[in-house]
């Protein structure tokens, strides 16, 4: 049988020192949430066997449908397994953003925290109070707070 479900939103994920930085953008579904799932493992498999930190740039993502949900709790528990300590969610403050990603995303569990902030320089100085540091500047088509709408 022919797989007729395309996948709506999309990601970019690079690693820069001992932070795995996600740029989400566009309206999620399952199939998006199914290609995240396997990219990040993949990144964070190169990072698991020390302690890592997470940034994910979420001021293009436009929400998601509520089946992508149990697939990125998952996702959350197993990267906590495999050395997750701090997750720094940046966007623009919005109220259904912050809901949605409390539904998906505990705050704190195992050793690991999540916070949210408006800008990436925020976010990096509060992954680097843990030790999380890039290693190179942030490559600029990841900066949402340097190139709002374009990927």
């Amino acid at each position: 049988m022919l797989n007729t479900r395309i996948q709506h939103g999309e990601f970019v994920i690079t690693t820069n020192g001992n932070i795995l930085v996600a740029r989400l953008s566009g309206s999620w579904n399952e199939e998006a949430a199914r290609a995240f799932d396997k990219a990040l493992r993949e990144h964070a498999a190169e990072l698991s066997s020390s302690l890592w930190g997470h940034m994910v740039l979420l001021d293009e993502w436009q929400l998601g449908v509520p089946e992508m949900g149990p697939i990125i709790e998952v996702l959350v528990h197993w990267c906590i397994e495999h050395g997750l300590r701090r997750a720094a969610h940046v966007y623009t403050p919005s109220l259904l953003k912050k809901l949605q990603l409390e539904d998906m995303v505990t705050e704190s569990e195992q050793g690991f925290h999540r916070r949210a902030f408006a800008d990436t320089e925020a976010a990096l100085r509060w992954l680097k109070e843990d030790g999380f540091e890039l290693a190179t500047a942030l490559d600029p088509l990841l900066r949402a707070d340097d190139v709002q709408g374009t990927l």
